[in-house]
């Protein structure tokens, strides 16, 4: 039987390097819904065609499109297994609609991990990102700081903050998870799948947590 794992948390609370290391612990793809649309676009696909002509507009992906671009992703070799998804579903109709989709592939979610932290607590992480120009390197005011303000320690080349680190972008972010997908906490939590992580503490004590999760299961 595949396994499938849903990564659950609001934005900034780090689903996605957590995603890396589970990856790599349990030899399954991390599939992020955000580098299957770039990817598709990029390919020039029949798929990737029809999202671009929504985000060119700042219109969301219609489920149906998404649901497309998961179902080939999943019949690649690679999938056989099972995947980690990261960034879908993000409401409980695409739930649903995931939930069918595994049928055909005879798995279910296995396992949701949800990330939790303050909004606070993620407003602070990512509205001190810095991003270098050259080769998108990340730097932090607080964390991570570069040598010599504004510039990359790696390449010399200048910082910048990326629109989706500015501090208002951020809040609106996670309005949006609020509203849209933080139902799926309770949707899955019902299923008895959900296992509720601090997200707020280390990258190495969310594995460690993450890890004892998995042998539990």
């Amino acid at each position: 039987m595949p396994t499938y794992i849903v990564l659950l948390g609001p934005p900034g609370v780090g689903k996605g390097t957590q995603a890396g290391i589970l990856s790599k612990k349990l030899n399954l793809p991390h599939i992020s819904s955000g580098d299957l649309f770039r990817e598709n676009i990029r390919n020039n696909t029949e798929m990737g065609q029809v999202a671009q002509t929504y985000i060119s507009k700042g219109e969301l992906v219609p489920d149906d499109v998404t649901i497309k671009m998961i179902s080939a992703r999943f019949k690649m070799p690679d999938c056989v297994a099972g995947a980690i998804l990261d960034g879908f579903p993000r409401t409980p109709p695409q739930a649903d609609s995931l939930s069918e989709l595994l049928k055909e592939f005879s798995g279910q979610v296995d396992l949701v991990p949800f990330f939790n932290a303050l909004a606070e607590v993620l407003i602070d992480r990512l509205a001190g990102r810095w991003t270098c120009k050259a080769n998108g390197h990340i730097f932090h005011n607080i964390y991570n700081p570069p040598a010599e303000a504004g510039v990359c320690d790696h390449d010399g080349s200048p910082l910048y903050q990326r629109v989706d680190d500015q501090a208002e972008t951020v809040k609106h972010r996670i309005d949006v998870y609020n509203a849209q997908t933080a139902p799926l906490i309770e949707y899955y939590r019902d299923r008895g799948v959900l296992h509720e992580i601090n997200g707020t503490q280390s990258i190495d004590e969310v594995a460690e947590q993450m890890s004892a999760m998995l042998e539990g299961k």
